[in-house]
């Protein structure tokens, strides 16, 4: 299936599965895949290595954005895909800690965080075939997209699969212990002055909860058939 030049903006809650749907849908579809989570949870670890946040979540925002001037975060395509760096080190395993995501939501609220972010993605999304997922894709960074879907899923469910994804990675963790931390960040983004998390107007609801990957495959080749008519195989 070919698709025209277009982004897709995909938002949503932590641990619906974002990051691998957009994933696949950039393999399927031949698109760049771009994680803005990833990027949140870089500068977050570059906060918690600074002292910039303290185990309270009370944050230096002064030093922090005093550091984000000359922060040199990126993206860089290795054998395994695109990796998140800074400078020359890849921080793809320390971004996904505990320590880092009960921290990166107070992080991502703080305007100039946001704004550092927005920017490098939206030289990113200049290219178009782009697929990006987040929170405020679809109705921030790029409210011009022509493709939004919007992704849900039970808390028990996001739960279970973000202590897989844990346990997988030798980080044993209490299903408890996870669901409260998606709580609080549900709570955070959704809440927070700029930029909250939320569902833009024209986008797509997927509540992928009882689905595998290959079931959210199946429906977004629907949408696209649907949306864009003059695809062809």
């Amino acid at each position: 299936m070919h698709i025209p030049d277009i982004i897709i903006a995909i938002d949503g809650y932590s641990s619906t599965g974002k990051s691998s749907f957009a994933r696949l849908i950039a393999s399927e579809f031949s698109f760049l895949y771009l994680d803005s989570g990833a990027m949140y949870r870089g500068v977050t670890l570059m906060a918690i290595e600074k002292g910039f946040i303290d185990a309270d979540c009370h944050t230096d925002t002064a030093g922090l954005s005093s550091a984000l001037k000359s922060f040199d975060l990126h993206f860089t395509m290795t054998e395994d895909g695109s990796k998140t760096f800074i400078g020359n080190r890849c921080i793809e395993k320390e971004i996904r800690s505990m320590e880092v995501s009960g921290k990166v939501s107070p992080i991502a609220a703080i305007p100039c965080v946001r704004e550092f972010v927005d920017m490098r993605l939206r030289e990113f999304g200049k290219r178009k075939r782009v697929v990006m997922d987040g929170r405020d894709i679809g109705t921030t960074v790029f409210p011009d997209a022509e493709l939004k879907i919007f992704m849900t899923a039970d808390l028990e469910v996001r739960a279970r699969r973000r202590a897989g994804e844990m346990a997988a990675k030798g980080e044993k963790v209490s299903i408890e212990a996870v669901m409260a931390n998606l709580k609080e960040r549900d709570y955070i983004d959704s809440h927070r002055k700029t930029s909250p998390l939320s569902k833009a107007a024209d986008a797509l609801v997927l509540d992928n909860s009882r689905m595998t990957l290959q079931d959210q495959m199946v429906w977004i080749r629907g949408v696209i058939k649907e949306r864009f008519g003059n695809v062809s195989d």
